[in-house]
């Protein structure tokens, strides 16, 4: 112990040099000069304060920040406002930081803001003085006209201040027509106070100044608060009224009620607002044609208005005003503009269509189709090629059976008959249809002496022909079952003669035949099977099976119609999986749904039955199905399976017993979805290689940690012994490392870290590194360094040892005396240490 104090005490010397050496530093990087800057009581924002020499604390710095947010400090060291201030008779201080982040290293620069002021008698005096007498120091009103003819410079009025009797004053002005645009149109006199214009001035351009005067002693001192100055600048009537458009265009529609708004003119005046000068009167001076007078405006609006409701488009459908605007409320010296407006009168359905004529005649030959029969023409007053002159056709009466359509040509306004439905002569030889007209746009007013709509009559006559075979119905069934055999024959397509009302004499040839499976007799349409018919064929729709037939007669007219094979199903198609690949994530699932399908109808398809199709013991003993529904089952593993790939054949059966075997790639993955095992880059499911987990890593890396602190510890101790080296006993050697799972040490022992020093309370000696009940805490886990036999923990628990884990480390126990330096106990265990440590790199490795 007397040999580690000298140590201790250099070791001491060393920090209090290092705390000297810092707080020199310390105090060296907070030793920038400080800067006072003599400033006035206002500073106006972005103004320049002042310079600092940042140069004297920092040759450069990465940042620079300011205290107070008022103030801005650039590379340089220039200071500028970022806001007006202003400053008390007190002083005003903030800090400049500097930073250097390459260096670490932060140090400021206090800058003290100093008012100018001149603390005179003289000033003291002029303050009392006017806080005794009265002020007089307030706007005056002031106006001028515009336009003035001068003479120029034309006086305005004097500013004066109260001081003026007790002091020398100097007045001054500022503001726009001053030192802003419109300038020099203003100055005053410095001593008189006496304010003049210098030329005329537009109240349109400018309708008031706002000036600001200031009083001033000769010194620079300020007895006066700024003076605000108004100078309002009085209108004259010298600008005309202006319609906004040279040319008004309304339209109002025909047959409006007295009174209905036509539309509004307006016009502007740059004269001042609410004066004679902009106070309008409209008035209409003329109208084209002028009679009858149809439309009247108000004077003070502009709202134009009809004063009749017979205005008529199909007697005049655009009037034209004259329209006239003065100013000063209409008055004879007032200024006045004109201008035109233009009225169109719009069109409204007042006159219905009607027929040219009340009946019409026409023909056509039966079985024939759209095909075009007859014309019809009407008349409309109203506006062409509008809603109210466009006609619509409507068939009113004989088209019961649809025959007939009636269309209208939008460029004639024509309204065409047409056949969409063939006619037939030997049912009826003559149809009478009543057609009728009307507009587009519904009709404005109702007719008490007519009808609001036109009618005409049209009487068709149908024209007998020669037709050929009539394929009706077209579309023809008829029923086989799938299984039937070659050879078996059934009804066909039957085809008749419209007038003959029989089917002799027709012939039959198949058109089409997807697959060729029938063949069709030639003279009676029957059909035979010519091969096997599969009602599970992809051309089949709905289990039909469409042929189409062509019949003609003895002159070669011809009509097609389309036969019908109704495939009734027989069980002949076992049910199957169609999905073959299934994935089971074991962390998360332990089975998987299959579904079976059967492409028969359902009366031969479920309920199914599932089972598995394999004679080997391990598909028995690994997989198990369960029954969901009668078209689905559940597949599960058992007996915990290793990740891979299986085949599981499973065999399905219909409500007949009839089956078949799907063999089912299953794969057993290590995924939380499915989606998650398919994509996996280096899935668990094949023979990829072991990935380390975050835990596995960081208890790695806690581990060489450990190592690299013991090892730390061992070389510090080290360091501190002075002693020269002692032979180590041969009893040393037996020595044994406990490994204690207490996470900490008991109460009764006192460690001295640096050099591993226990002792023992009640212990009969002390040692060092080596007595019985020492121990290092190390990682929450006591290594204990028992000396003596082969005692380890196992031992003192073991038979015929009745001691505990505290009486190994506390107990009474027979210890050696004699201690050892730690340098003679490194040297002994430092190449042991090695070869512990090399076998537990190895470990970690493997």
């Amino acid at each position: 112990m007397a040999a580690a104090r000298p140590s201790g005490f250099w070791s001491g010397a060393l920090c209090l040099q290092l705390l000297v050496t810092l707080a020199i530093l310390i105090i060296a990087s907070e030793a920038c000069k400080n800067v006072t800057l003599h400033v006035p009581s206002k500073l106006d924002a972005k103004k320049l304060v002042g310079r600092v020499n940042l140069k004297e604390c920092f040759k450069s710095a990465n940042l620079i920040h300011s205290s107070d947010p008022d103030f801005h400090i650039l590379e340089d060291g220039s200071v500028y406002t970022t806001n007006t201030i202003l400053l008390s008779l007190e002083k005003r201080s903030f800090t400049i930081l500097l930073s250097n982040t390459e260096n670490q290293e932060e140090k400021k620069i206090f800058v003290f803001l100093e008012h100018q002021t001149k603390v005179l008698k003289k000033r003291h005096t002029k303050e009392k003085v006017l806080r005794r007498a009265k002020r007089r120091w307030a706007p005056i009103p002031c106006s001028m006209l515009e336009n003035s003819l001068g003479p120029f410079p034309l006086f305005l009025q004097q500013v004066q201040s109260d001081t003026a009797q007790n002091y020398t004053i100097y007045y001054s002005i500022r503001g726009p027509g001053v030192d802003q645009e419109p300038r020099n149109l203003f100055y005053v006199e410095r001593d008189t106070g006496n304010l003049y214009c210098t030329r005329a001035v537009d109240r349109e351009q400018y309708e008031s100044f706002e000036l600001i005067a200031f009083a001033t002693t000769p010194d620079g001192y300020t007895p006066e608060l700024p003076l605000p100055l108004l100078i309002k600048i009085e209108d004259e009537n010298d600008n005309y009224p202006i319609f906004t458009e040279e040319t008004y265009t309304f339209t109002i529609l025909e047959n409006s009620r007295v009174g209905s708004t036509v539309g509004q003119v307006c016009a502007t005046d740059k004269d001042e607002p609410d004066t004679m000068h902009t106070r309008l009167k409209y008035s209409i001076i003329g109208q084209v044609p002028p009679s009858p007078t149809l439309f009247s405006m108000h004077p003070s609006t502009g709202v134009i208005t009809t004063t009749s409701s017979q205005l008529d488009r199909e007697l005049i459908d655009k009037y034209q005003l004259k329209i006239k605007v003065q100013d000063m409320d209409g008055q004879y010296f007032g200024l006045q503009t004109t201008s035109t407006c233009i009225i169109n009168i719009g069109d409204v359905n007042d006159h219905l269509p009607t027929f040219t004529r009340n009946s019409y005649v026409t023909s056509v030959k039966e079985n024939t189709v759209d095909v075009e029969i007859l014309r019809v023409t009407v008349e409309d007053k109203d506006l062409v090629n509008t809603a109210n002159w466009r006609a619509n056709y409507t068939i009113l009466k004989g088209n019961e059976n649809g025959n007939f359509k009636i269309v209208t040509d939008p460029k004639t306004n024509e309204g065409i008959l047409c056949v969409v439905k063939p006619l037939n002569y030997e049912e009826k030889q003559q149809v009478i249809v009543q057609i009728g007209v009307v507009n587009e746009a519904p009709f404005s007013r109702e007719a008490s002496s007519r009808s609001a709509m036109s009618t005409a009559t049209v009487t068709v006559n149908v024209e007998d022909q020669d037709e050929g075979p009539e394929c009706n119905p077209p579309i023809q069934t008829v029923r086989m079952k799938e299984n039937a055999a070659v050879g078996t024959t059934s009804n066909g397509y039957k085809a008749y003669d419209p007038e003959t009302r029989s089917s002799s004499g027709i012939r039959y040839k198949k058109l089409t035949d997807p697959t060729g499976w029938v063949t069709v007799d030639e003279n009676t349409g029957s059909i035979k099977v010519f091969r096997s018919l599969d009602r599970e064929a992809e051309t089949i729709r709905n289990g039909i099976y469409n042929i189409t037939i062509l019949a003609s007669d003895q002159k070669g007219r011809t009509c097609t119609g389309t036969l019908g094979i109704i495939l009734q199903d027989v069980n002949d198609n076992g049910p199957f999986i169609p999905k073959r690949q299934v994935t089971i994530c074991k962390p998360t699932m332990s089975s998987a749904e299959i579904v079976a399908v059967d492409p028969d109808e359902p009366i031969n398809g479920p309920p199914f039955d599932f089972s598995l199709e394999s004679s080997s013991s391990e598909v028995q003993r690994m997989w198990r199905l369960e029954k969901l529904n009668d078209t689905a089952a559940r597949l599960s593993y058992q007996n915990d399976p290793a990740f891979g790939k299986y085949v599981v054949p499973i065999r399905v059966r219909d409500r007949f017993g009839l089956s078949s075997v799907s063999s089912l790639d299953v794969t057993l993955c290590d995924c939380i979805t499915e989606n998650d095992c398919t994509f996996r880059v280096d899935p668990r499911t094949g023979g990829g290689g072991v990935q380390l987990g975050k835990w596995a890593i960081l208890a790695i890396l806690l581990g060489i940690a450990l190592l690299f602190c013991i090892l730390f510890t061992l070389v510090c101790g080290a360091s501190r012994t002075s002693k020269p080296p002692k032979v180590i006993p041969d009893d040393l050697a037996q020595q044994n490392l406990i490994v204690s799972n207490t996470e900490a040490p008991g109460d009764d022992k006192v460690y001295s870290v640096n050099g591993f020093t226990t002792q023992t309370v009640g212990a009969s000696a002390q040692g060092v590194c080596g007595t019985v009940g020492s121990g290092v805490n190390n990682g929450g886990q006591t290594i204990e360094m028992v000396k003596g036999g082969h005692q380890t923990l196992e031992s003192c628990q073991g038979a015929g040892h009745h001691h505990t884990l505290d009486s190994c480390r506390g107990g009474r126990v027979e210890v050696d005396n004699s201690r050892y330096a730690y340098s003679e106990w490194h040297s002994f265990t430092q190449p042991r240490l090695g070869e512990e440590s090399i076998r537990g790199h190895t470990l970690i490795k493997n």
